[in-house]
């Protein structure tokens, strides 16, 4: 028999108390609608709780944080002035992205999801700590988007689209791009959730046919996120989160390096076969 060991910690059979699902739910998307995203932080929740079997993972958070997305995404377009072209385009776009990026993913072994899932949550923390040391670009004043510039956000917001698959958030890409385009950072915010609102069902539907994302997790992270939605943009509107960022910035590389190590257990399993 083989000695080998799969380092990835075992899913809790008994399942995760709702509770704390709803929980999660709620913090995360409160902490997405100030800006600071919910894919990453969930992933590492999940994980660190053996709440989801990894390759679940990805089309647990397009399924769970969909609606709460749509819900964040209607409150900031009815309070922020934002270019209609600039923000169709790309709302279009990285629907185009998410549905083409998916219909790739689904079809993945487990070994590949996971090495995914670790450089997914590489490039978030980079684009955090890009963030965090000034060194993002400080965006402009300008609400949209015209020629060369928009044709440039029009193509990175389906690549952004795209990569949603595999647990990378939209919220920082889409802030590097159009900030360095000189786009007004307030005029930003309408854009990536309204992206999101169409990339996170896009998405989902497609993990939702292939069935791979946990059901009663993606229920507990739909139903807890609305209010944590609602309590951002109604009582706190705008909290100093730049601790939090670096303490997410260092579990993101955790978790990375966990999922990693896990996918070369997978792949020692796949390549040692069993003795009789």
């Amino acid at each position: 028999m083989t000695s080998n060991t799969d380092p990835t910690p075992s899913v809790r059979a008994s399942g995760f108390p709702m509770g704390g699902l709803l929980a999660l739910g709620l913090v995360t998307d409160f902490l997405d609608t100030l800006g600071v995203g919910s894919f990453a932080t969930t992933t590492t929740a999940l994980r660190l709780g053996r709440v989801v079997d990894d390759e679940k993972v990805p089309g647990t958070l397009n399924v769970g944080h969909a609606i709460p997305t749509i819900l964040e995404a209607a409150l900031f377009l009815t309070a922020v002035d934002v270019d209609i072209l600039t923000l169709v385009t790309m709302v279009a776009a990285g629907g185009l992205g998410a549905w083409f990026g998916t219909g790739i993913v689904v079809k993945w072994p487990r070994r590949t999801i996971q090495r995914a899932m670790a450089a997914a949550l590489l490039i978030t923390a980079t684009f955090i700590v890009l963030r965090q040391t000034h060194l993002f670009p400080s965006g402009g004043s300008s609400i949209g988007l015209s020629g060369g510039a928009l044709l440039l956000a029009v193509a990175a917001s389906a690549v952004i689209g795209s990569l949603t698959s595999l647990g990378i958030g939209n919220y920082a890409p889409t802030m590097a791009v159009t900030y360095m385009l000189g786009m007004d950072p307030k005029s930003v915010f309408p854009i990536m959730a309204a992206s999101a609102s169409l990339i996170l069902p896009t998405a989902a539907y497609r993990f939702f046919r292939s069935g791979r994302f946990d059901r009663r997790t993606a229920l507990g992270l739909a139903i807890g996120g609305v209010p944590g939605v609602l309590i951002a943009v109604f009582l706190v509107k705008e909290l100093n989160v730049t601790v939090l960022l670096w303490v997410v910035v260092a579990v993101l590389l955790y978790t990375s390096a966990t999922l990693y190590r896990s996918s070369l257990g997978e792949g020692a399993k796949m390549d040692v076969p069993e003795l009789s």
